[in-house]
């Protein structure tokens, strides 16, 4: 039997070409900073430094040694601030990316090996930088968040104070819509103070209470013990103080934004506060501040309201066209967008991701507040509901925001609800040519009345 004759296949080059010639990678820690550039620019190419201020002064001159001009690093915590703010500082192209995109192929794994990884994944032109906002939005944005963290740890106090009251069965907070109202402040403070007696805490009772007086009377009533009434004053003090807290922050937020100065459109120049004051306007319109810097009244979209306008800028700022070239681009970021794949002709579902995006949670409360809205973005998410449940209705309309959001920023032109009309027009013929079919199927058929 003849021997096959063995085929010569031609070697491939799997060597990719290299397009950052000067590219490094960090592998960003707590208390230690791993940093790999080319092998030829030093006999070290991987060095370790700690992460105390001098020592990252000493990174980036080691690195302008070594000639790189562009950097990708991890968004590791909150470790990746000073680092990324002092090479910014320099002059040098810091590319954040996402931990996700770059996981190192399977096998050992060490930071030398991660900050190596990432340098050659970068010269080759495999990563993509994610989204930062300019610096002027960043502190506004960390403003935010940390008003954010402030309310949350307010509400855990006023958890406390409803504990407090369960204790000494007083169902006064069970009576009242809210604790913390102007009602329920004033019974707080009442008792607080040592009053106990039901028929004198009962007119502290705001007249726009639903609830009778009969029946906050009785839900004053109960086991008012020393021990408890402490806990509530501690609770209510603690709440107390980070109201102020959060009013000083607002204070601090008003301040930035009235002085912001949107890049993208230099024919709308700040007002600074001093001038604000001087022209009468001394009182805060967060409302007007937004409009002038988006160029556009936002709150004419439905399911958005001023407040949810204010995080959509303190997370993205006034300029969507420099770092999302489309609205597609935009609604995948967001997470909004279905990234299904294809495979032999058929499609592969993606799995669902998880997403911390704070506009993607906005949006997706604007959707759900679209249930009871009488326009045509809450008949789509009523439509959607019914074919898809709630949770694909919410992510769908979130989907529609997002492009309409998107669209208005980049265009600055007002939002027109009469462009809906045509879909309107034609999503009640095809309702209506449907009610006919079900007639027909009946044996009816419908007469179309004056």
């Amino acid at each position: 039997m003849a021997k096959a004759k063995k085929r010569k296949h031609r070697k491939l080059d799997r060597s990719l070409p290299v397009m950052r010639q000067n590219a490094a990678g960090i592998d960003i820690g707590a208390t230690e900073v791993f940093v790999a550039v080319p092998a030829d620019r030093d006999s070290e190419s991987v060095r370790s430094f700690p992460t105390f201020t001098q020592d990252l002064y000493e990174l980036v001159d080691w690195l302008q040694r070594c000639r790189v001009d562009s950097v990708a690093m991890e968004s590791t915590s909150v470790y990746w601030i000073p680092l990324f703010q002092i090479l910014e500082a320099r002059g040098i192209e810091v590319h954040l990316v996402n931990a996700q995109h770059v996981h190192h192929v399977p096998g050992r794994k060490s930071d030398v090996l991660d900050c190596q990884w990432l340098q050659y994944l970068h010269s080759v032109g495999l990563l993509r930088a994610s989204f930062r906002p300019e610096q002027a939005v960043c502190e506004i944005r960390s403003l935010m968040r940390h008003r954010e963290n402030l309310v949350q740890m307010a509400c855990v106090h006023v958890q406390h104070m409803h504990k407090s009251l369960d204790q000494m069965n007083l169902q006064i907070h069970h009576v009242i819509s809210d604790i913390t109202g102007i009602t329920g402040l004033a019974i707080v403070d009442a008792i607080v103070a040592g009053e106990t007696d039901p028929e004198t805490l009962v007119k502290l009772r705001d007249h726009r209470i639903k609830a009778s007086i009969d029946t906050v009377r009785k839900s004053l009533v109960g086991d008012y013990r020393p021990e408890h009434i402490f806990t509530l004053k501690q609770s209510q003090t603690a709440y107390r103080y980070y109201q102020q807290l959060i009013a000083d922050c607002d204070r601090e937020i008003q301040q930035r934004i009235e002085t912001f100065h949107d890049p993208a459109d230099p024919s709308a120049p700040a007002e600074s506060s001093a001038e604000s004051a001087a022209n009468g306007n001394s009182p805060f319109d967060l409302r007007a501040h937004l409009e002038r810097i988006f160029g556009v009244d936002l709150t004419g979209v439905p399911g958005f309201d001023i407040l949810r306008i204010q995080t959509i800028f303190g997370e993205l700022g006034a300029d969507l066209s420099g770092k999302f070239s489309t609205e597609d681009a935009f609604s995948s970021w967001l997470n909004l967008s279905p990234k299904d794949g294809t495979s032999a002709g058929r499609r592969i579902r993606s799995p669902r991701i998880k997403t911390k995006n704070r506009v993607t949670q906005t949006l997706r409360m604007a959707a759900q507040s679209l249930h009871n809205s009488q326009s045509y973005l809450g008949d789509y998410y009523r439509s959607q509901r019914a074919r898809f449940g709630a949770p694909k209705a919410i992510k769908n309309t979130a989907h529609k925001l997002a492009r309409i959001l998107y669209h208005l920023i980049t265009t600055r032109q007002p939002y027109d609800e009469t462009v809906f009309a045509k879909l309107e027009a034609r999503n009640q013929q095809r309702r209506f040519r449907k009610l006919q079919s079900l007639a027909k199927q009946m044996g009816y058929s419908l007469v179309q009345t004056a």
